[in-house]
């Protein structure tokens, strides 16, 4: 007998499968992420197995309903589980009395039917996309589950409530099996948010204290900057790690709002802390190119010592100790500094060091609070109600995209009378109203498809090798997991979560298995699949080709809307009092959203200057803010007063001659206390004449921001879309 040697395999071929295993195995983050990863997938597949053996013994007309429930409903946050699945039913709820209502009405009118479901969809889009977190499933789910019911009562209307019931009894399994699986299986402590919520305390601190000790000596060198501009450039590490906190504190806050679902003790104190977490996302968004921070002379250095002498005192007093033991210690120690500053402020004789010195106690201000909001229950953030931004251009878009792709869906297959037109339908709405949650749908549409798709070759060797071979319910729930663990696991990908979801989610409409499990019939299952690799193609069309997005356009409408809030701000009448956080973080998620547009079309060193510029905005609210509330001051005589609401009242011309508005709040302040008079005049004269000169140089920084007819508001074959992102577009005079 003759052996033949297999030839030996490349060294190369198996050396990154091995490089990545050692990864895993060697690197505690890599290994802690893979068995997160792991433990998911195990409750999940648990929760499909039970999900279904539920559904087969209650004899439910369609069962895998309930794997699609749980696929799409798990989640590794118990809390977020919980509000996913009461949003979820109340959808469901939702969208099987509008079926019911729908089929009433337009029974003898199929044209009007699919009409009136374009509409209903079209809205649930647009609801999903404005409202957060997993209450966009209540929306998600009303037009998805509209269809589902429908489909089955198209050749008998008068089965619709029967269908109705069954495919909400369906839902209810799924979404009970899956809380009771993941409550039961996964450790709930709040203490392990309290940690993460003090390790963010600790990195904004460190952020603040890098700032004043790497960047405080960098000079202005925007060369489209105006003379005397303190607008500098940053290097790009600060553009990064700034990114990085603002994304770090934006999800520990949806993590507070999901914890809160199903732990006491995050939900007792929810307000406080998301107002704390606001705060400190303000913080950072303060320290941007245009904070002024002057070194020049030997006063300013020792007050940058005190500083960040003040800075490593935080550090050391929250390194062994948890924020609710040190925080009447540290914002003593706040208040110390924050008592230096002013002083230092009054005897000082120079106007820039005299800004820095009013911006940094104002920080310290919001240091103090923030650390009150985060310590202990019953702060200042109790009272304040957060505020979602609703982008009704991209609202609209979607509520659009949604409407057209169900109408033609159903044309189709009422044209073609298709049989697998229904499955289609069901995709297409499904998926639609999922992307219309995301931030950007259209960039999420080609992976959603590409995820569904690549689970019809699953589903064809599933029933292939897999099915066939089952004997019992333990075999087809083996072969169920092996078919979904793909799609499970790489919802945890950053890269690849959102084709994760649409595998995982849409593979189980694939899979012919029904109550009870017949023969599979081969040219069921294939117009079955077609029918789902029509709905991908017609998924991409809607939200890439057809009714593409204008990212330029959405950062335009953006930053014209921050400039309309300064606008208003200004021009009031009324003082924001303690609402100003929600006014803030109001405008810091337009910031957030405009980063997100900017990303798809700008070059890196063009959406650092816009970015820069958006955040000088939020420093220019609140110095509105503070000359509102210092222009009530008795030591504001009536002339005074006069020309503060003179200037501001020129934010009217914010948008068309932000210039002019610029060498208003110049002449107020100069009225207010000339240069050569603060050490003689009262406090509040100086402070509002700093609050005024702060304003002016930021506009004076930002004019083409501001400017309706600046370089982003023009499309990209006008020349004037291409000039310098911040320069003036036009003079005072002009």
């Amino acid at each position: 007998m003759v052996y033949q040697v297999a030839p030996t395999p490349p060294p190369g071929v198996f050396r990154p499968m091995l490089s990545s295993l050692k990864r895993i195995f060697s690197d505690d983050a890599q290994w802690a992420a893979t068995r997160t990863t792991a433990a998911f997938s195990a409750r999940a597949l648990l929760s499909v197995g039970i999900a279904l053996f539920l559904a087969f013994s209650f004899q439910l007309q369609s069962p895998m309903s309930s794997v699609t429930t749980v696929m799409i409903v798990a989640n590794p946050t118990v809390g977020a589980l919980v509000s996913k699945s009461v949003w979820r039913i109340i959808g469901t709820i939702i969208g099987a009395t509008i079926s019911v209502g729908l089929m009433a009405v337009f029974v003898q009118s199929p044209v009007l039917y699919f009409m009136g479901l374009s509409v209903v969809v079209g809205l649930a889009c647009m609801a999903a996309t404005f409202l957060r977190l997993f209450r966009a499933y209540a929306a998600v789910l009303t037009g998805y589950t509209i269809v589902i019911i429908s489909a089955p009562a198209f050749d008998n209307p008068d089965g619709i409530f029967l269908s109705a019931m069954s495919r909400l009894a369906a839902v209810v399994v799924g979404i009970v099996t899956t809380a009771a699986v993941f409550m039961v299986t996964s450790p709930r402590r709040s203490d392990t948010l309290f940690t993460q919520i003090h390790g963010l305390f600790r990195d904004t601190v460190n952020y603040i204290l890098a700032f004043h000790q790497g960047y405080s000596n960098v000079p202005a060198q925007n060369p489209d900057a105006l003379p005397g501009s303190t607008f500098r450039a940053l290097p790009t590490t600060f553009h990064d790690s700034r990114a990085a906190m603002l994304t770090r504190i934006a999800r520990l806050s949806d993590a507070v709002e999901y914890a809160a679902a199903d732990n006491y003790d995050i939900s007792v104190r929810q307000r406080e802390i998301r107002a704390g977490l606001a705060r400190l996302s303000g913080i950072v968004a303060s320290y941007h190119p245009h904070t002024i921070t002057p070194a020049d002379t030997e006063q300013d250095r020792a007050v940058h010592g005190e500083i960040e002498a003040m800075l490593h005192t935080l550090l050391d007093l929250t390194k062994d100790q948890a924020l609710e033991a040190m925080w009447t210690q540290g914002c003593a120690r706040i208040q110390h500094t924050r008592a230096i500053m002013i002083d230092e402020a009054r005897a000082t004789h120079s106007p820039r060091s005299l800004l820095f010195l009013d911006d940094i106690q104002d920080l310290l201000g919001q240091i103090d609070t923030a650390l009150q909001d985060l310590s202990r229950r019953g702060s200042a953030g109790r009272r304040l109600r957060l505020q979602p931004y609703l982008e009704w251009p991209t609202a609209l878009r979607n509520a659009a995209r949604g409407a057209l792709i169900t109408l033609l869906t159903t044309l189709i297959w009422y044209v073609l009378h298709w049989t697998a037109g229904p499955t289609m339908m069901l995709y297409v709405v499904a998926a639609a109203s999922l992307l219309s949650t995301l931030p950007s749908a259209s960039r999420a549409a080609g992976m959603m498809a590409a995820g569904t798709a690549l689970g019809i070759p699953a589903g064809l060797l599933c029933h292939i090798f897999l099915l066939p071979q089952i004997d019992g319910y333990p075999l087809l729930w083996l072969s169920l997991c092996l078919m979904l663990l793909p799609g499970v696991w790489l919802q945890f990908h950053p890269k690849f979560g959102v084709g994760g979801f649409g595998y995982g989610v849409f593979s189980t409409v694939m899979l012919q298995v029904n109550n009870p499990i017949h023969y599979y019939n081969d040219i069921s299952l294939f117009n079955g699949w077609m029918a789902l690799f029509m709905g991908c193609i017609m998924l991409v069309l809607s939200f890439r080709v057809i009714l593409p997005p204008n990212h330029r356009l959405d950062a335009a409408r953006l930053v014209m809307s921050l400039t309309r809030s300064l606008r208003r701000l200004a021009l009031s009448g009324r003082r924001q009092g303690k609402e100003w956080l929600v006014w803030e973080n109001l405008q810091l998620q337009k910031v957030i959203r405009l980063a997100m547009r900017l990303s798809f079309f700008a070059r890196p060193a063009s959406m650092h200057e816009y970015i820069d510029a958006a955040l000088a905005t939020l420093s220019l609210g609140r110095l509105i803010e503070r000359i509102r509330t210092i222009a009530g001051s008795p030591d504001i005589m009536g002339a005074q007063q006069a020309a503060i609401y003179d200037a501001l009242g020129t934010f009217s011309e914010l948008a068309h001659n932000p210039l002019l508005t610029a060498a208003s709040l110049r002449r107020a302040a100069t009225i207010l206390c000339p240069p050569d008079a603060l050490t003689l005049r009262p406090a509040a004269q100086v402070e509002a004449m700093a609050c005024l000169e702060q304003a002016a140089r930021i506009i004076e920084d930002i004019p083409g921001f501001l400017d309706q007819r600046g370089p982003l508001q023009w499309a990209e074959d006008y020349p004037a879309a291409h000039r310098p992102p911040l320069a003036a577009v036009r003079t005072e005079a002009g």
